[in-house]
């Protein structure tokens, strides 16, 4: 599941203890999470105070999911070079011939400024929804 969808959720701890979630691309390499971001992103300024966060990796189709726990750091070296492995799953450039995804990735990370965004896990859960007769039964009752 965490290489085969594009889209997940980061999960990051605001000043006032509220939760800032958002949704990323972000590429699964090397047992961690690697998201690219604006480096003045609130991600990046609440990681900075507080670099406890949660990713929520889940379907659209069916209601089940990873939750992933972990820390996360920020990555300010070799952008360029990291940049195309992360960008290459986002929908907008999948089979993108490497050289141009190159080029579009050096003008992505200077334009807005990138860092990368390095989520090491500390538990991971899964949630399966669908193998539940209830969530049958109400599929079959209010949806069909």
């Amino acid at each position: 599941m965490l290489q085969g969808n594009r889209y997940a959720r980061i999960c990051t701890h605001n000043k006032d203890g509220t939760i800032h979630a958002m949704p990323v691309a972000y590429r699964y390499l090397n047992g961690q999470i690697l998201i690219l971001t604006h480096i003045e992103s609130r991600k990046s300024k609440n990681i900075e105070r507080n670099n406890d966060v949660t990713v929520l990796v889940d379907t659209v189709d069916q209601p089940r999911g990873i939750l992933i726990y972990g820390t996360a750091e920020i990555d300010y070296d070799n952008i360029y070079e990291k940049a195309p492995t992360i960008l290459e799953t986002a929908p907008p450039v999948l089979g993108m011939p490497k050289e141009k995804l190159e080029r579009l990735a050096k003008a992505y990370v200077d334009i807005f400024k990138l860092v990368i965004l390095k989520i090491t896990p500390k538990h991971i859960t899964t949630f399966d929804y669908s193998k539940y007769d209830v969530w049958h039964n109400f599929v079959e009752t209010y949806l069909r």
